[in-house]
């Protein structure tokens, strides 16, 4: 009996010293990292997407474009655009799906006033020519296409939004001794667009929409409100704006 409790004992006492010395090992060894292997896995993953990038993805781009602006509210009902808005941009690539981006455009509008305002109550305005102009800093995220359709796949789609900043020039063309009116706004756009194209990595045909909410200079103006005789005045020039262009992407 005695000898079977000793050999017991000692079978409890290998198992033991067994298990602590793997625990050791493995987990609790001094100077060892537990998120060693995890660390590892991360880096192989960002080196690898890095690698990917650097070898297929886009830099920088340049973009020349042409298309339309246009408003709602009154003033939409108060100007006639006068197509093209002409637009350039550049853009850095920080990643396959993101890039950041600085540009302008331009756009021109009319409108005619055919009789006495607060602003104008001896003459009437008449035919006034506007230029906008409006500069911005644009964020665009590329959709992941890898698991949709081709068609989409190849439409490269994306969404953006920008900070702007318009610039309203009127220039009284019926009334010569008028000086122009000039003044700004700030505002934002926002919406999306497609890039389709025309040799990869190269050169693309973009198309983009967006909406325009600005708080222009003038938004409240009373002064082509009418007083007497007038059936084309305004009460105010509220109204936001939107606009679509279609752009030639040269990338590097």
């Amino acid at each position: 009996m005695k000898l079977f409790l000793i050999f017991t004992l000692l079978c409890v006492t290998q198992l033991s010293f067994a298990q602590l010395g793997g625990f050791v090992d493995d987990d609790i060894e001094l100077g060892g990292d537990i998120f060693s292997d995890f660390s590892e896995d991360i880096t192989e993953k960002e080196m690898a997407e890095d690698e990917r990038f650097y070898r297929y993805g886009r830099f920088f781009s340049f973009e020349v474009g042409f298309g339309g602006t246009f408003f709602d509210g009154n003033r939409g009902a108060a100007y006639t655009n006068d197509p093209p808005s002409i637009g350039i941009q550049l853009n850095y690539f920080m990643s396959f799906n993101v890039s950041m981006g600085i540009g302008f455009t331009f756009s021109k509008h009319h409108f005619f006033i055919d009789g006495p305002t607060v602003g104008f109550p001896q003459n009437a305005p008449g035919l006034i020519n506007v230029n906008a102009l409006r500069t911005f800093w644009s964020y665009r995220y590329y959709i992941d296409t890898s698991n949709l359709g081709t068609a989409i796949t190849y439409a490269t789609p994306y969404f953006t939004g920008r900070l702007e900043y318009w610039y309203l020039t009127e220039k009284f063309e019926d009334q010569s001794s008028l000086e122009d009116v000039s003044g700004g706004g700030l505002g934002f756009g926002i919406g999306g667009g497609f890039e389709f194209p025309i040799e990869i990595k190269t050169t693309y045909i973009g198309v983009e929409f967006l909406f325009h909410g600005v708080n222009f200079h003038d938004k409240f103006t009373q002064k082509y409100r009418a007083t007497t005789g007038s059936i084309t005045a305004f009460d105010d020039l509220t109204g936001s704006g939107y606009s679509t262009m279609v752009y030639y992407v040269l990338n590097w």
